[in-house]
């Protein structure tokens, strides 16, 4: 997936609740809350396992915290893993 594929998917999916697998293996899942051309940002959904391995920060109000759309390998919707 291009990075172009993969922000446009991520500006389909915004505000919704999604599982990102980055280039490194890393799971993140959240809800998307901001994208643009170089980044999408999430906020952790706690309910669902939702920092990821390896984050631990990113709590509260806000955008969550921002992975880099090269570094996406793969993004679908939560509700598909998750009922």
């Amino acid at each position: 997936m291009n990075q172009s594929q993969t922000y446009d998917l991520c500006c389909r999916y915004h505000g919704k609740r999604v599982r990102i697998t980055d280039n490194q293996g890393r799971t993140h899942v959240g809800q998307i809350t901001k994208v643009d051309r170089d980044m999408v940002w999430i906020r952790p959904n706690n309910n669902f396992g939702g920092y990821g391995l390896g984050w631990g920060w990113g709590f509260g109000p806000g955008f969550g915290y921002g992975i880099a759309l090269g570094a996406i390998t793969g993004i679908a919707l939560a509700g598909a893993f998750f009922w």
